[in-house]
């Protein structure tokens, strides 16, 4: 189990992480994703993991060279299907090993139909990546006619840890500690839907005292005029313990106005 523990490393530092999944492209083209490698450069200083998929790490040419942790996601499905919560498996721990990667992610949506083969191979990877000693991260969200609440997001929760994960992404929601006492490991929070910088701020500052321990955020970093800035002000609150306020003030005219 050591070179699981010295890949998680690379990803949680000091017990805390902030990820930025950039696997969004398969569901559906976003603004930011044009150009992932001039994103990446921008944010690497402040980031700890990223997430992509196999073709996206294949074709890089300064993954090799950045010191963040790399995630390669295992699932995918496109917003054009009849079914977008279907998640299917469209690589496998081997080959994610062969590109590089320090832990291997894989979606699930509980409530969708397809829960129940979701769940198989979740568990499949689980046991495949432990026998290489690569993490697995679980993003594990309740889908299709199941409500998003405090209960239905601590069984997604447990559900990742009771199947073998060894980072567990779930949406953020009130009474976060209830989810992070039925979870035994890591939990970090979705970034979520594009809000305010302010409003992301609050909801990680928020997090992160229920116990999570970071946050994976996409779209709200690589979608904003100014990625850097964001990522930035994450680190500050997630790796230096400062307070939005804090941050508001250490940034000065950075954030003033633009994030209230």
């Amino acid at each position: 189990m050591i070179g699981k523990l010295r890949r998680l490393r690379r990803i949680l530092r000091n017990g805390r992480t902030l990820i930025m999944p950039m696997d969004h492209g398969v569901s559906k083209v976003e603004s930011g994703l044009e150009n992932v490698e001039e994103t990446l450069r921008a944010v690497s200083d402040y980031i700890d993991a990223v997430v992509l998929h196999k073709g996206v790490v294949k074709h890089s040419r300064i993954i090799a060279e950045l010191e963040i942790g790399l995630i390669v996601h295992l699932s995918a499905s496109t917003s054009l299907s009849q079914d977008p919560n279907d998640k299917r498996l469209v690589s496998s721990v081997e080959n994610a090993i062969a590109v590089g990667a320090d832990a291997v992610s894989v979606h699930v949506n509980i409530g969708s139909q397809t829960e129940g083969r979701q769940l198989e191979e979740l568990g499949q990877v689980c046991e495949v990546a432990d026998s290489y000693g690569i993490p697995t991260l679980a993003m594990i969200y309740p889908r299709g006619k199941v409500e998003v609440n405090t209960e239905t997001v601590t069984q997604a929760a447990r559900v990742g840890y009771e199947l073998g994960a060894d980072l567990v992404k779930v949406p953020y929601v009130e009474k976060f500690t209830q989810v992070v006492k039925f979870c035994k490991v890591p939990v970090v929070i979705a970034g979520g839907s594009k809000e305010s910088e302010y409003e992301l701020l609050r909801k990680v500052e928020s997090a992160l005292k229920s116990g999570a321990c970071g946050v994976a955020v996409g779209r709200n970093i690589f979608s904003s005029p100014s990625p850097r800035d964001i990522a930035k002000a994450l680190h500050h609150i997630i790796h230096e313990g400062m307070s939005v306020e804090e941050v508001m003030e250490y940034e000065g005219d950075l954030v003033a106005g633009r994030w209230r």
